[in-house]
Parts: C-alpha cells; sequence; structure tokens
C-alpha cells in the first residue's frame, strides 16, 4: 500500500512548478566559510529590505510605513499555518491604524463574491460558507488553516474580495495565448503588461520544469515550444493582473480624508521582486504598495536581498511530532501515462474518495504525476489533515477528485 501524502505549494500546475524551484533555491545552505547571518539564527524578527543589506526593524516601524500605502500585499505558502497566524497579526495590526479597510483573497474566483458578501452579513455559517464558496474545488488548501482571518473580517465587518478567476481561464490561456482567448472568456480581465525580463527568465525555468514532467507523460508532441512557453507566461500574466485589477479596484480615487486600505492575501511567488501583483499594480497607476513576506530561518533568509520585498518577517522553527503519514490505500502501477491503481483497499480513503482499480492519476495537485517513485518520495512530507487534488483518467474520461485526509489526532 502506498501512503499518500503531498507538499503541495500551489494548486495550479504552473505555481506548483515555481513552489518546487523556489522551495529548492531555499534549501541552498550558504558556502561553509561563510557564517549563518545573525538575523537567520533566530526568528520573530523584522528585516527591512529597502537597503544593499538586511537591516533589523521593528513591528511599530513596519506597519507604519505599510499602513500609509494604498496597498498592502502579505505573502504566504499556502500550506504553511504559521504563516496564515502571521497575517493575522499584521490584519490586526494594520486595522488598528486604518480601520477603513477592505481584504482581497487569492483563494476565491471572483464568481463567489455573494458568497463573500453574505459571510460578510453574517448570514452564513462557517460550514455554509465554505460550502457555497466551493472551497473543495476552488482551492483544496485545509480550510481550518484560514478560517481566523475570514473570522477576523466578519467579525469586524471587513469587506471581502473574491481577487482571482477560474482556473479554466488560465489553463485556456496557457493553451491558445490570451490574443486567441474570446473576449467574452476573459472574465473582464484586461491585457496584462508585458513582464519584466528577470520574471520572464524565472517563468523560462518553471516552463523547462513543467515542460519535463509533461513530456515524461507524453504531452503535446510537435507543439511549438515558443507557442508553449508563451502560452504559459500569458497564464501567469493573466493570474497576476486579475488580482491587481481587483485590489487598484479598491483603491480610493477620490481624495477622502479616511480612504480604504486595500490589503492581498495572496501566494509569496506573486509578490516576490516585485514581479507580478506589484508590477501589474503600477501599470494599473497603483505605484503605492508595501510587500511583506514570512520567511524561513534555514531557507529564503539565508538569500536575502534588496527588492525582494519591502520587508520580510523570519519565520521561527516549529518542531513537528512525529506521526505516521496518512494511508491513502492504493497500490500504484508505472503507466506509460500518469500512474495505475491496480488495487483499491476496502474501507481506505482511496474507496471513500471514489478511486477505483485500473483508474490512473495523471495529476497530483496540478503536477503531473511522473512515477510511483517520485510521488512517494515527493509526498511523504505532507503533514495529516491536508487535501489532496487529484485528476483522474477514466475510461474516456478525466475527474477531478480530492483526497481528504484526516487531521492528525
Amino acid at each position: 500500500m502506498l501512503k499518500m501524502t503531498l507538499k503541495t505549494f500551489y494548486v495550479s500546475c504552473l505555481v506548483v512548478s515555481a513552489g518546487v524551484a523556489l522551495a529548492a533555491l531555499a534549501s541552498r545552505k550558504p558556502p561553509a566559510e561563510l557564517a549563518t547571518p545573525a538575523y537567520c539564527q533566530t526568528g520573530g524578527n523584522w528585516l527591512s529590505l529597502a537597503t544593499t543589506q538586511p537591516e533589523p526593524a521593528g513591528i511599530q516601524d513596519i506597519v507604519a510605513h505599510a499602513a500609509k500605502q494604498d496597498v498592502v500585499l502579505l505573502g504566504e505558502q499556502h500550506d504553511i499555518e504559521d504563516h496564515h497566524r502571521w497575517q493575522l497579526q499584521m490584519l490586526s495590526a494594520l486595522h488598528a491604524r486604518r480601520p477603513e479597510m477592505v481584504i482581497g483573497f487569492e483563494m476565491f474566483p471572483r464568481r463567489v463574491q455573494p458568497v463573500l458578501d453574505q459571510w460578510i452579513a453574517g448570514s452564513l455559517s462557517a460550514e455554509e460558507f465554505l460550502k457555497q464558496a466551493e472551497w473543495d474545488k476552488v482551492w483544496t488548501f485545509p480550510p481550518h488553516i484560514y478560517m481566523p482571518l475570514f473570522e477576523f473580517a466578519r467579525i469586524n465587518k471587513i469587506p471581502m474580495r473574491a481577487l482571482n478567476v477560474d482556473k479554466s481561464l488560465t489553463r485556456l490561456v496557457a493553451e491558445k495565448g490570451w490574443e486567441k482567448v474570446p473576449e467574452e472568456a476573459r472574465e473582464g480581465i484586461g491585457r496584462p503588461a508585458p513582464a519584466l525580463p528577470d520574471y520572464l527568465e524565472f517563468l523560462r525555468e518553471m516552463y523547462r520544469i513543467h515542460e519535463k514532467n509533461s513530456n515524461a507523460l507524453g504531452g503535446k508532441k510537435g507543439e511549438s515550444r515558443d507557442a508553449g512557453f508563451k502560452g504559459f507566461v500569458d497564464s501567469q500574466l493573466t493570474w497576476d493582473r486579475a488580482m491587481a485589477e481587483a485590489l487598484s479596484l479598491e483603491v480610493s480615487q477620490d481624495g477622502r480624508k479616511n480612504p480604504t486600505l486595500v490589503v492581498g492575501i495572496m501566494g509569496s511567488g506573486h509578490i516576490r521582486y516585485g514581479h507580478g501583483v506589484p508590477h501589474q499594480l503600477s501599470y494599473l497607476g497603483v505605484p503605492k504598495v508595501a510587500s511583506l513576506l514570512p520567511v524561513a530561518l534555514d531557507g529564503e533568509c539565508l538569500h536575502l536581498e534588496a527588492g525582494l520585498a519591502t520587508a520580510v518577517f523570519t519565520m521561527p522553527n516549529k518542531p513537528m511530532p512525529r506521526s505516521e503519514p496518512p494511508r491513502l490505500g492504493v497500490t500504484l502501477e508505472d503507466a506509460t501515462q500518469g500512474l495505475k491503481i491496480s488495487a483499491v483497499a476496502a474501507g481506505s480513503l482511496a474507496e471513500k474518495t471514489g478511486l477505483r482499480a485500473g483508474d490512473r492519476i495523471v495529476e497530483i495537485a496540478g503536477r503531473p504525476a511522473s512515477g510511483s517513485g517520485d510521488a512517494v518520495a515527493t509526498i511523504r512530507r505532507q503533514p495529516p489533515g491536508t487535501w489532496l487534488p487529484l485528476r483522474i483518467a477514466r475510461g474516456d474520461s478525466q475527474l477531478d477528485l480530492t483526497v481528504q485526509f484526516p487531521p492528525r489526532p
């Protein structure tokens, strides 16, 4: 039996690839002759990146500066609960200075905005809110790590805004390119600003990873590499542009004495170095943006440089209790395309989810399932209590299923 879990950095295959690469970068250790910077030895500290070298800063100064901007972007790695606790702390601190606030969330596509309005109005229970917002379809990460943010907005009557678009749009743009997507299918999104050169190079590396995985699964043959890369870039820019447009619409343009502070909750990959959402905001006439990111002591903290963000918070290390990873309850075989399920244990999570013997797993959390060995090596790090999206090939059809692993007792 295969014990299946997954380190899900992002849901989309585009950003899954980016997450893997960023994780690899963050895991690099500095040369042995260089000592670990003092600011990476203990957590719970702020560092300003306004100068060439990281400078220690106080939370009062960080919050005071951020509160003077039009938009504040709070990054995260989606599956790290402490990142959301830190976001809650920042929301509280910013709200104390700027009570006129709107909070935008990457997690929700625009079509569920009425559900967010009902939640803030107090007409939905938490269970009803998640069900009507289709959380298990639109996001799939454990809802309990996000609920404190949603509850904070509800009890303070802070409007929540859905920043995202449907995955079907970003997939369509990736397949066809921006120009060939009909205007009526673009969800009102305007043409994105061109990618900055450094962002283009970063996306090119992500595309190489994506292309390698697709080829391993017998992906499209004969497709122009240039056309494929262009679609890949267009899709990422569409995602960035959609969130930037939704945020910019909330920025007060009438010179009010107490304008609204607009806060965006999103993956750090959309914020780093100002390449994604900040770049699109600038093109939309919103240059006053603060970007704040949490960083791991033994990861990105070791490679900080000017321009990564306005400031970063060093996240303390957290010992994880030892426990057996959740069991999916399947026997897998490597197949020409994907992973074939040769057996499903009775009463297992796989059976409860609807998996059957003979199914082929073609994607795991949006990333191609390239082999059982790679899958086992990757997925064992995921803690219990997570939601794992799978794309299944069954006969001539493909199904999207979500395995809900039980939380740790």
